[in-house]
């Protein structure tokens, strides 16, 4: 009989011998407990195979996966709810809510007269990640006549600047840009999709037209946008052909 470890006072033996059969009995050093080969067997594979469950059990609460044995997923912060958030930049931008005095400026070709416009107002609100302006003039507090509408964020996943403008003057459409890269704090470069324009005539010329959004900060009070074409005329001049001048009201 050969003994193979000890559970407290009692010793596991396996008899030798073709066949081992179960009995007890009781000598010197205490209960000895005789096991028939398929209970021993059995238990074996239990001492190995639970501890390896427990272990796979706890493995899977640690994942977030769903477990068995009563044990309950830990939380954990997905990269999309993590990337949803503000972030650096947009938590900066949401300083730049609330009510400007707008004076816009107008070139309509290279090296053409600027036309001015005073007494706008820009409301900007934070929604989200996102920063909404809408310019109106001042008197229209009800904000029934809104002139244009532009929406700028930040895009964490892609690591750039993200806008588009509706402009209401115009049957421009809907103006997407995008930055190349996530700009600095003095401002930033987007550039909008290709677009075409109906003309000065009373023909609709439908010349396609290029655009770039260049915003700058200077400091928390004041900002502007500068816009900049590009026709496709064949002479690729660019210009500037809008300024929006923002002064924070007090």
């Amino acid at each position: 009989m050969t003994k193979i470890g000890i559970i407290g006072s009692a010793s596991l033996n396996i008899a030798s011998g073709r066949y081992a059969r179960g009995r007890s009995s009781t000598g010197k050093r205490g209960n000895v407990i005789m096991l028939k080969r398929r209970h021993f067997l059995g238990a074996a594979f239990g001492s190995v195979l639970i501890p390896g469950l427990a272990a796979a059990q706890t493995q899977t609460a640690r994942t977030g996966g769903s477990g068995q044995l009563g044990l309950m997923p830990l939380a954990a912060t997905s990269a999309a709810e993590r990337l949803n958030e503000l972030g650096p930049e947009n938590a900066a931008m949401a300083a730049y809510a609330g009510l400007w005095d707008v004076t816009e400026t107008v070139w309509d070709k290279p090296g053409g007269t600027p036309v001015t416009t005073t007494g706008l107002v820009a409301e900007r609100r934070m929604i989200g990640s996102y920063l909404q302006e809408f310019i109106r003039p001042a008197s229209d507090t009800s904000s029934h006549d809104i002139k244009r509408i532009d929406y700028l964020s930040f895009q964490r996943v892609e690591g750039r600047w993200k806008y588009v403008s509706i402009e209401m003057r115009a049957p421009v459409g809907i103006m997407p840009a995008y930055s190349f890269d996530r700009g600095d704090a003095a401002g930033v470069v987007l550039v909008h999709e290709p677009f075409a324009i109906a003309g000065g005539g009373s023909e609709v010329a439908g010349q396609m037209l290029r655009m770039n959004t260049v915003i700058t900060r200077d400091g928390p009070d004041r900002d502007v946008k500068n816009q900049h074409f590009i026709l496709s005329d064949g002479a690729g001049t660019v210009w500037l052909a809008h300024r929006y001048a923002y002064t924070r009201r007090g």
